[in-house]
């Protein structure tokens, strides 16, 4: 995909947000092979952005492939990066999906539990926009640091 067939200028200054830096960091930690290597943020993160056009190529009833799976994970492991940069406890992400594409996911800071997502038609998952991915991810983020500071002490153990 050319940097002219993206859908947002790579410059735009949304992809200086930590949501969307954390977000490139995993997934680039994903890349094995160094695909990935020279790319901007705005292709890299370009497979989240699921358009009406997209969304109607991908059947209504599908199993999710081993990519979108991981860019689930990548995610969830990001906002779970977020959550330990911001209150110094390590957050661990947990998914359990079975082979439809539903299932959940959940990160646990200590022994409380700070996100609690239920998954469906993970083979459809993705955003309208980047600006409504980094509003979702900002939202659960403060949701979850809300949780944690008013649950200190469980969140520590």
């Amino acid at each position: 995909m050319t940097e002219a067939a993206l859908a947002i200028d790579v410059d735009d200054p949304i992809f200086e947000s930590d949501v969307m830096k954390e977000l490139v960091k995993q997934m680039r930690a994903l890349d094995t092979y160094d695909t990935y290597d020279g790319w901007s943020a705005a292709k890299i993160l370009d497979p989240f952005i699921m358009t009406k056009e997209r969304r109607a190529e991908i059947p209504v009833v599908g199993d999710p492939d081993e990519v979108t799976i991981a860019r689930v994970k990548a995610f969830y492991n990001a906002i779970a990066s977020l959550i330990e940069k911001e209150c110094g406890l390590m957050a661990v992400p947990m998914m359990v999906l079975s082979h439809e594409g539903f299932g959940r996911v959940v990160i646990s800071v200590g022994k409380l539990i700070v996100l609690d997502r239920t998954l469906r038609d993970v083979h459809r998952f993705g955003f309208k926009t980047y600006s409504k991915m980094k509003d979702d991810a900002d939202k659960f983020l403060s949701i979850a640091l809300q949780i944690i500071s008013e649950h200190p002490d469980v969140a520590k153990r």
